[in-house]
């Protein structure tokens, strides 16, 4: 016969893999999945986004950035299935 303890603590068991399949769907929801690669949403901007965030002039900057290099190749996405919209990684460059 099953005790109190044991049935709580199949339940909280239970309860805490209910729980991380559906951390586990939300990041996958919430990512994007390139050539084996995950990125997460939330680590990538778009740059108008990118540019508000920083507190720049202008969407030039980024665009310029880019161009010149100062982004790193590794850190821009470009999405052709979404009109070749480009999301730039959200750390703090420096032109």
């Amino acid at each position: 016969m099953e005790t109190k303890e044991q049935r709580i603590s199949t339940e909280v068991a239970n309860a805490l893999a209910v729980g991380e399949d559906l951390i586990n769907q939300a990041e996958t929801f919430l990512a994007l999945e390139r050539g084996g690669q995950r990125y997460k949403f939330g680590e990538w901007l778009t740059i108008r986004d990118y540019t508000a965030k920083f507190g720049l002039s202008s969407t030039m900057v980024v665009s310029n950035w880019i161009k010149r290099g100062i982004i790193p190749p590794e850190n821009i996405l470009e999405l052709p299935e979404l009109n070749g919209i480009r999301l730039v990684k959200a750390v703090p460059y420096h032109g």
